[in-house]
């Protein structure tokens, strides 16, 4: 704009007020930062605190008036219909040095919230060209000289595709995989004893090789499943590896993310203690990892804790279980149990009660193994394990008592093993008192809701971007 129409700038400290039409939106903003939308719904609310409360930071401009710090602010006031807007000056004037002008407007909004291009348009500004590449000579020399310990990638193989002799097979992992999708991520094992109700053909023109539990079977199904994840017949997340533990973050883009989501989720992580009543103090062990999801939601309905003992229980978890126990102020521990019907499986129902007996001084204990056990075995017609543990010191006593097979937890249908301990659990309880405790909960929930959606409500009138990383600007 031309300097000799504008009003004569105060000093950079005072804040004054301007018309509209004399300040001058930077060009060089819409390059780096994107033109402002005035249809934003961010640039509408902060209209509307403008109208309500009017313009509480002031917009910072040249001296020839061109706005350094503001365009949101600016483009909300005009959107408010304010026919004057209060500002600040900063003394520089763009037209004397455009660089120097540039590096200031990046200065006054490096606290924005910003996308990956905006923020390589500002790395541009912050670079020295020539330390820049410096740094990359350097940087390839590094990787020039021996010695790093790389790993050196052999010639690119690609996995077989499944033959259409295999599809058979492959339609009913799929199948089988699909009736489990409650209970995702579900085990390799838990898939075989599944494919046992219905075995497939593993090849179409071979009528001998119908599936069946072996050992070479379970090899084919894992190698196909495999395949399956790979070329996306069935999803990653359907099967789980509960031996290999991986941790990530819950990370966000802007502290405006995160509020939002605490806003959603204000209150709504309340658990009523539906055992607080009861009597005993109830625990729920499971042998293995593989059926920790099955259990942990029936837990879940009952409040109970559920602890997963992976084979014979390290210490840690056995403590965890005392101190829980204590700190119910309870007489009595009950141990429901699910393990394996095996020399181990045995074994461990009855050293863990032990230890909890022995090792910390919980003399009135009552322990019930729910599954697995012989009846359920029989009434159930459950597939064997493939080969027993013959190097296990329990195997030989078990099999002097039930014979030489034994069997996996896996072999019963998720909802049954989920039913056995449904009926163990209420075998157990005083119902009366838990369900009191469940109408409680409900006038808890309606308790919570109300003053959720009053906070909600009340949150929505704030203007959230004023209080996250210079967003009003």
């Amino acid at each position: 704009m031309s300097e000799s129409t504008a009003s004569p700038a105060p000093n950079n400290i005072e804040i004054t007020e301007v018309e509209w039409w004399e300040i001058e939106p930077s060009h060089e903003n819409d390059k780096i930062y994107g033109p402002v939308d005035p249809k934003d719904p961010s640039i509408i609310a902060l209209a509307q605190s403008i109208r309500d409360r009017g313009l509480r930071d002031p917009i910072v401009l040249t001296l020839d008036y061109y706005i350094l710090s503001g365009h949101r602010r600016f483009a909300a006031s005009r959107l408010a219909g304010l026919k004057v807007v209060r500002v600040r000056f900063d003394p520089i004037r763009r037209s004397d040095d455009i660089d120097a002008f540039v590096v200031l407007l990046r200065e006054y909004n490096r606290q924005r919230i910003k996308s990956i291009d905006v923020l390589l348009h500002e790395a541009v500004i912050d670079a020295n060209p020539a330390e820049s590449r410096a740094e990359l000579i350097s940087y390839r020399q590094e990787k020039s000289e021996p010695g790093h310990g790389g790993v050196c990638l052999s010639d690119e193989t690609k996995r077989c595709e499944i033959s259409e002799a295999k599809h058979a097979m492959r339609d009913a992992i799929i199948e089988v995989v699909n009736g489990l999708e409650d209970f995702w991520p579900v085990s390799d094992r838990l898939i075989h004893y599944n494919l046992l109700n219905s075995p497939p053909l593993k090849h179409s023109s071979k009528p001998g090789s119908r599936y069946r539990n072996d050992l070479a079977r379970y090899k084919d199904l894992t190698d196909m499943l495999l395949r399956m994840r790979l070329d996306g017949t069935i999803p990653f997340h359907a099967i789980g590896d509960e031996s290999r533990l991986s941790t990530t973050w819950q990370v966000y883009a802007s502290p405006a993310e995160f509020i939002t989501k605490e806003i959603d989720g204000f209150l709504k992580g309340y658990y009523r203690n539906l055992q607080k009543s009861q009597p005993s103090h109830i625990e729920v062990l499971g042998e293995k990892n593989t059926v920790f999801n099955i259990l942990s939601d029936v837990c879940m309905e009952f409040t109970i804790p559920l602890t997963s003992g992976k084979g014979y229980c390290s210490l840690p978890p056995r403590h965890a279980m005392a101190q829980r126990f204590k700190k119910s102020g309870k007489d009595r521990l009950v141990l429901l149990m699910a393990t394996d019907f095996d020399g181990d499986g045995e074994s461990i129902a009855e050293s863990f009660a032990r230890s909890m007996r022995d090792d910390f001084g919980i003399k009135n204990i009552t322990a019930i193994k729910f599954a697995l056990n012989a009846a359920q075995v029989k009434s159930r017609k459950l597939p064997p394990v493939m080969t027993a543990k013959t190097s296990s010191k329990q195997t030989a006593k078990f099999v002097a008592k039930f014979g030489e097979h034994v069997w996996e937890l896996e072999a019963l249908k998720p909802t049954d093993l989920q039913d056995l301990l449904r009926k163990a659990i209420v075998r157990v309880l005083d119902m009366e008192r838990f369900e009191a405790e469940q109408r409680a909960e409900e006038h808890d929930a309606a308790g919570l809701k109300a003053i959720r959606v009053v906070v909600q409500d009340l949150l929505k009138t704030v203007d959230l971007t004023k209080f996250t990383e210079g967003g009003a600007e």
